[in-house]
């Protein structure tokens, strides 16, 4: 005992003389101490720099966003005498796009070249007009075209058309103006319309691809309608103009104020006082009828007082003698015939309008009434966007856009000229226009649409995010069907029930899935999967049917049939080995027998029996999308699953099956629901996945923004439709900030998911802690 005690003194000691002074456990203990705050400022510091850049993010796509927000202003920048003189009345106003030089036309033969802002004349031209001539009316082309047109006492017509050159010299910028009249009879430019003397009452000029032409209305009622046909000749260049002729129903029952013709040369409208506007088809000028007749102000004693076509002379904006401002266009019914229909109005005046102003280059006009009033509006997003009043309780007779829409030529009835300084950059955005139905030109009724761009200048920018946001719902939702039943269950298994050699081999293999490219994933899905799913669209669903129900039904069999003989042969966890040639044999007699299955319930062909049902088939659609961008995600939602599953405490499980509950009730009952709040957030990680992706959805899909959740057709999404489109905008533009507004609302939009799913998480983390 002697010799134990002696031992074991000696080892004590031997301990104590290994441990650390005083000094040392104090120095060990305050860098101990620096460790620890160091990892606190870190993580806080790292923390708060995600959350920094998170919010630096949001900073930068929202001042992007924020001129979209921004109302427009307007300001009358200067106010004179009309340039040459009060004593003329101005009949057009007109401008280049630098707003160095503009011009004025007056009913007493001049064309008077000025400097907007001052009003100095640079230039008078002379009009080749009799000195007593007396304009009776007068018309304006698309502003596009720059073509005018007077209508004389005398039956004869002057058409004119203004033009800006511009030259480069020392740095500097020199525009001179000029008059050239594109139609010349053999006495000149005056065109003795009438013949006979008639005065002209009305007028309509347009300059389309076949030339120009003239709708004339005379002061005895009969309205005449002349084709300047163009035809240049291929080999000499020379240009021949035919005058062809054609008499029209004049109105009996009232008199016509005012007269449009559209730059196709197929349609004639016509206003008269007593607030109607006729619609004459003249696209075969022969044959030319009156086709409809339609109320266009709300009382009968209400006239047209104004009347204008939009960019591109599709929509018609009236103005009536009671203030009321409307947007129509032609319709077709149910008989397919085209008809004037009422799309929408606009903030009315309190005086009868005296003239509206189209922009040259987007869908926005600018109406002024008689007390002095303009206001500016927007067709396609329905707002009025500017008031000013420019004259007091003086009539606007002439009003004109500078061709870049900035700036406003309003000449009152006392010829006093009003340069008005316009700031309306993006006119075309609205709430309602961006989320709601829009009623857009050459449609039938409103629609949510998305199509940015088109070949022609007078098009109308169609800029709902309705369909690119339920495109990325759309694709988000089938990627997400496809991916989770996948990946929990798999997760469960290989938690689990697999053995752990197995398991160790499968894990790192589906979590290096996730580090794929998912342009490669795009290409073959675009290239080879979607083709293939085409041409073999039975067996897609086959598998999806026969291939579970050829699982459950082997499982049935091992357990009670193969499993008492040769189980012994499989170790546990290695079940799922033996599913795999299940699979793939399954897989294979669906394809093979996919031709037959066609020919025995499709007729042949199921993509043209499903067209046959009324179900629209995209080559490259949802089904497609959602397969390839559900194995993008699947190894997200796997390994974060899994996780969750792995790490329930062994003690809950073991305390279960000791209770006497078979290994799936424990799975159900306690281990699902210990793990829930890993597996809701793991399915929350991929579904902003989802949502964000872009290079598959980009290949994938076909691109067409539509609204609907049809299995069989494509989408566009947020992301791939930034993807596509902004390497085409103008920086600065509408469609630049539209593109960088949808970013904006995909941010968003993940923000809430993953905020939503974090706070449903931390529910779900204490309710099932106490387990």
């Amino acid at each position: 005992m002697n010799t134990v005690s002696s031992d074991n003194s000696v080892t004590q000691g031997a301990a104590a003389s290994q441990l650390p002074s005083g000094s040392a456990r104090a120095r060990l203990r305050r860098w101990r101490g620096v460790k620890d705050v160091s990892a606190k400022v870190l993580v806080a510091t790292f923390g708060l720099a995600v959350v920094g850049a998170l919010a630096l993010i949001f900073i930068y796509l929202f001042s992007e966003v924020m001129p979209l927000l921004q109302s427009g202003d307007s300001d009358v920048r200067s106010s004179y005498e009309a340039p040459g003189g009060s004593d003329a009345e101005t009949v057009h106003v007109g401008s280049n796009r630098h707003r160095s030089l503009a011009v004025r036309f007056t009913d007493d033969r001049r064309a008077i070249f000025f400097k907007p802002i001052s009003g100095d004349i640079t230039k008078t031209v002379d009009l080749p007009l009799p000195e007593d001539a007396v304009v009776t009316a007068r018309a304006q082309a698309e502003p596009r075209t720059r073509i005018s047109a007077v209508g004389l006492e005398t039956g004869e017509v002057l058409i004119v058309e203004q033009e800006f050159s511009e030259t480069f010299s020392d740095g500097q910028r020199h525009v001179d103006g000029d008059i050239k009249f594109p139609m010349e009879s053999e006495d000149g430019p005056l065109l003795d319309i009438a013949e006979d003397g008639t005065a002209v009452r009305n007028l309509a000029v347009q300059r389309g691809s076949g030339g120009i032409s003239l709708a004339v209305e005379l002061a005895d009622g009969r309205l005449e309608l002349i084709n300047f046909a163009e035809t240049t000749s291929f080999m000499t260049g020379e240009t021949t103009v035919e005058i062809k002729r054609f008499s029209l129903e004049s109105p009996e029952d009232a008199s016509i104020t005012r007269m449009l013709m559209d730059i196709t040369g197929r349609v004639l409208l016509a206003g008269d006082d007593a607030g109607r506007v006729h619609y004459f088809d003249i696209s075969r000028p022969a044959n030319a009828r009156r086709l409809d007749v339609r109320q266009v102000m709300e009382d009968d004693d209400v006239s047209v007082t104004a009347m204008e076509y939009l960019l591109g002379s599709e929509s018609l904006i009236v103005g009536g003698s009671d203030g009321r401002v409307t947007q129509w266009f032609l319709v077709r019914d149910e008989d397919n015939v085209r008809r004037l229909q009422q799309v929408r109005s606009f903030e009315s005046h309190d005086a009868p309008i005296r003239t509206i102003a189209p922009e040259y280059g987007r869908k926005g006009f600018a109406t002024a009434d008689e007390s002095g009033v303009v206001k500016v509006h927007y067709s396609t997003s329905q707002r009025t966007l500017l008031t000013q009043r420019v004259a007091d309780n003086r009539s606007i007779r002439t009003l004109a856009f500078a061709p870049r829409a900035n700036a406003l030529y309003a000449v009152d009835e006392d010829e006093r000229f009003h340069i008005v300084d316009v700031n309306n950059a993006h006119p075309e955005i609205s709430v309602g226009a961006l989320w709601g139905q829009v009623w857009y030109e050459g449609r039938s009724e409103g629609a949510y649409v998305w199509q940015s761009s088109s070949a022609t200048d007078e098009f109308e920018p169609k800029f709902s995010l309705v369909p690119l946001t339920v495109g990325t719902l759309k694709a988000a939702f089938y990627a997400m069907l496809f991916a989770i039943p996948l990946a929990i269950m798999g997760a469960i298994y290989s938690a689990y029930f697999m053995s752990p050699r197995m398991r160790s081999t499968v894990k790192p293999t589906i979590e290096i899935m996730e580090a794929l490219p998912t342009v490669i994933l795009g290409f073959l899905a675009g290239l080879w999967l979607a083709p293939f799913v085409e041409s073999n669209l039975p067996s897609v669903f086959s598998i999806l049917l026969l291939v579970p129900a050829s699982m459950l039904l082997f499982a049935w069999l091992w357990t009670r049939v193969i499993s008492p003989s040769l189980g012994r042969l499989i170790p546990d966890g290695w079940e799922a080995a033996i599913l795999i040639p299940v699979v793939l044999l399954v897989g294979w007699f669906c394809v093979w027998i996919s031709p037959s299955i066609e020919i025995w319930f499709f007729s042949g062909d199921m993509r043209q029996w499903l067209t046959d049902v009324g179900i629209t088939y995209d080559q490259r659609n949802a089904l497609v999308v959602g397969i390839a961008m559900g194995f993008a995600v699947i190894p997200t939602i796997y390994s974060i699953s899994e996780d969750a599953v792995f790490n329930v405490p062994k003690h809950l499980t073991q305390g279960s099956l000791a209770l006497g509950a078979t290994p799936w009730q424990t799975m159900m009952k306690v281990v699902l629901l210990t793990a829930s709040p890993g597996i809701f957030s793991a399915v929350m990680i991929g579904f902003g996945r989802a949502v964000g992706e872009t290079m598959i959805v980009l290949m994938a899909t076909g691109n067409s923004p539509v609204v609907n959740f049809n299995i069989f057709e494509g989408m566009r999404t947020l992301s791939a439709n930034i993807a596509v489109e902004m390497g085409e905008t103008a920086v600065g533009g509408t469609h630049y900030r539209i593109l960088f507004l949808a970013a904006l609302v995909l941010f968003v939009l993940t923000f809430v998911v993953n905020t939503a799913a974090e706070l449903v998480r931390q529910r779900l983390r204490r309710k099932y802690s106490s387990l």
